[in-house]
């Protein structure tokens, strides 16, 4: 009797209308809702880290990149107005050009999560921007930049763009963020436990700053977190990198390399 309750629904719900993205669909009509939500089918990989071998589950695990955006990457940004050599935060363009086609052919989410201001900046405090502009008569948030005008850090601006190298595709998702945490007064958590993500790989920019807060403040939610060695950098002094890297494997969660992750994948 019990089975046959419960294999009614199943059959029930060919005919509803489904809403939502798996494995946070429901399926609904005039008399119907069917809020069971099954889950993704599972798959496994193994993944050698620095401290030890992973077991996880690919279908809970989305990549995070943080702020590989022109303020920051490109020659003509921000950071490199102000005298900051962004040679080193272009580093993880090569291995992300190669990881994300493999992540995307698998459906493994892209998350973007890019530093982009209001115009009115009316959700940035002044201890914010004073840690962008700390004398007042320098180029900070919202300031165009003398070599093409763009304001600086500001959304849907040339400034909060991701570099011309990395294409975002339709099935891509894009965040905007206004601290150095992607968790902060941003949608992110939601979007990811409505995706049924657990798992989350980071890679970007700053590692010790914008990657590292974000990092941190997912293991506080709850989520598992890998960094991608090699599609992580920084502008930062070396030992501020070392800083991470021990950081991550001693308190925050496992460091590995995108060939590994590759390697898991194929």
């Amino acid at each position: 009797m019990y089975a046959q309750a419960a294999s009614q629904p199943r059959i029930m719900t060919q005919s509803l209308q489904t809403l939502g993205t798996p494995p946070n669909a429901w399926y609904v009509d005039g008399a119907i809702a069917d809020i069971t939500r099954p889950a993704l089918p599972p798959q496994p990989a193994t993944l050698p880290t620095d401290s030890k071998t992973l077991h996880l589950d690919l279908a809970k695990a989305a990549l995070v990149v943080i702020d590989m955006q022109n303020d920051f990457c490109h020659p003509d940004g921000w950071l490199a107005h102000i005298g900051v050599d962004v040679s080193p935060a272009r580093s993880p363009i090569g291995p992300l050009q190669v990881l994300l086609p493999a992540l995307r052919s698998i459906q493994i989410p892209i998350l973007w999560v890019n530093w982009g201001n209001r115009p009115d900046l009316l959700n940035i405090n002044p201890a914010t921007r004073h840690v962008y502009n700390p004398t007042g008569d320098g180029i900070g948030l919202g300031d165009p930049l003398p070599t093409n005008s763009a304001p600086v850090l500001q959304k849907d601006s040339w400034a909060a763009a991701v570099v011309d190298e990395l294409e975002i595709y339709p099935s891509d998702i894009c965040i905007d963020k206004y601290r150095m945490s992607g968790f902060w007064d941003t949608p992110l958590d939601s979007i990811l436990r409505n995706l049924g993500k657990t798992t989350l790989f980071f890679g970007g920019v700053n590692a010790d700053q914008c990657v590292m807060t974000t990092l941190q403040d997912a293991n506080f939610l709850g989520y598992d977190c890998i960094l991608l060695r090699d599609c992580t950098a920084t502008t930062s002094p070396e030992f501020c990198w070392q800083a991470t890297l021990y950081n991550v494997n001693q308190c925050f969660g496992f460091v590995a390399d995108s060939p590994a992750l590759l390697s898991t994948i194929k």
